[in-house]
Parts: C-alpha cells; structure tokens; sequence
C-alpha cells in the first residue's frame, strides 16, 4: 500500500476570501461555513496569505470603533469568547486591530501543503507550525484544497489485516524468531532477537506504518549494544 497522501484526503471544496474582503464578510463566512480560517487568494488564485479568527479577534480586543449596528452584537459575543481562550496581545495584535480587508488582516507568507505530501509529514507540518489546516497548491501556488487535522486522522481507518500485512513485511527484513498481532490499529511485537538495537529498530520503524495507533513492545533481546555503545561515546 503506498502512503496515503494529502490530495487523498483533502477537501476539494474550499472556501476562500480575496484580499479586498471585508471585515464583516469574513466574520460571516466563517460563522455559516463553520470554519476558523479561510486562503486569501489573489487574482490568478493563488494563495497569498490566510485570515482566521485569531486575526480578526485583533479588532475586538483593541476595541475598535468600527462595530455598531444590529448585526454586530451577537458577532462581537461569540469573537468575545474566542479572544478569552486565546489571550492574544502584541505589536502584530495592534497593527491589525485597525485592518478592515483581508489583505490586511492576513497572516502571510501562508502556510501550505502539496497534494503530494504525505499524511504524516503534513500532521508533523502542522503540529511545528501550530496550526489546525493547511491551504493545499498546485506548483504554481493556486488552490486546489484544504487539509485539516481531521482529514489526517482518517489513515487511522486502516483495516487491521492491511496493517498486519504491511508489519510482516518490517518482520520479514529483520529475519529473528518475531511474530505480531493487530486488534483496533494496536499491534503487539513478541519474541527473541539478539540484539537490543535491533528490537528497537523494529518497533520504530512498526510504530511509522500508516494506521498503526501504538505499538505494544514485549520483544526480549539477548545483547543490549545499545548501552554499550553509550558507554563507549
């Protein structure tokens, strides 16, 4: 099975701002739409930035002026709520807190993801980079999805004798006296090898297998190199 990959599992409707955007027709995608960030792309399409809550919760927290009709209140409530859990301050808070465009409001450069990228290396992007989806381009940087963390979480959906497969093959590289077995995405490593850097070794490179959720290790080895070798260095 070949690595599940950000194009497999991305959403290919995406919903997106230009940079002329403004304020309060952010706020009101965002809300019917159900999301907490959306691209901002330029006129060729391609992604220049990305506008999320945090951005714009800026405004309501520098109090700004601008936010006085009947559609407001309840929108100002529910940004309220948001900025209590997020605490935001800084220059970069009080640069933005006067934006009314999205071209203003933004956080670039954006933050993106190729349809080529894998699943894992696409959690491990987003986990660095402390965000919850990542914008997805072509090689000319246009828009042709989005991933979120839950998009990712469905590799998890593996079929447990898919992921038994893909284990005997890790088994087989390795040639000593090892079996596994796989319940719900857990997989369970018994048996003997000779050395410890080796029973190690294994159960990384298990615990990397799309679909694996834990690895549970009951693997004995006969010679620990390992803490010889720390010893030595």
């Amino acid at each position: 099975m070949n690595a599940t990959t950000v194009g497999d599992v991305m959403t290919r409707e995406v919903f997106s701002v230009s940079e002329d955007t403004g304020y309060r027709e952010i706020v009101k995608i965002l809300l019917s739409r159900r999301v907490s960030a959306l691209p901002v792309t330029d006129r060729s399409g391609r992604v220049v930035g990305v506008v999320s809550e945090d951005d714009l919760l800026h405004k309501e927290e520098f109090a700004a002026k601008d936010a006085g009709d009947s559609y407001w209140p309840p929108v100002r409530a529910q940004l309220r709520s948001r900025l209590t859990a997020t605490g935001l301050r800084g220059d970069s808070a009080a640069s933005k807190a006067p934006a009314v465009r999205a071209g203003s409001l933004m956080t670039r450069p954006a933050m993106t993801a190729d349809a080529s990228m894998t699943v894992i290396d696409a959690a491990r992007s987003m986990e660095r980079r402390g965000v919850k989806r990542l914008p997805v381009v072509d090689h000319s940087g246009v828009l042709v999805g989005i991933v979120d963390r839950r998009d990712l979480l469905s590799v998890y959906l593996r079929e447990d004798d898919d992921i038994a497969r893909a284990v005997d093959a890790e088994l087989g590289a390795v040639d000593e006296d090892v079996a596994a077995s796989v319940e719900d995405g857990v997989v369970t490593l018994t048996g003997w090898l000779r050395l410890r850097s080796t029973a190690e070794a294994l159960v990384d490179r298990v615990r990397r297998i799309e679909g694996v959720v834990s690895v549970e290790d009951r693997l004995v080895w006969r010679s620990d190199d390992v803490l010889r070798y720390v010893r030595r260095g």
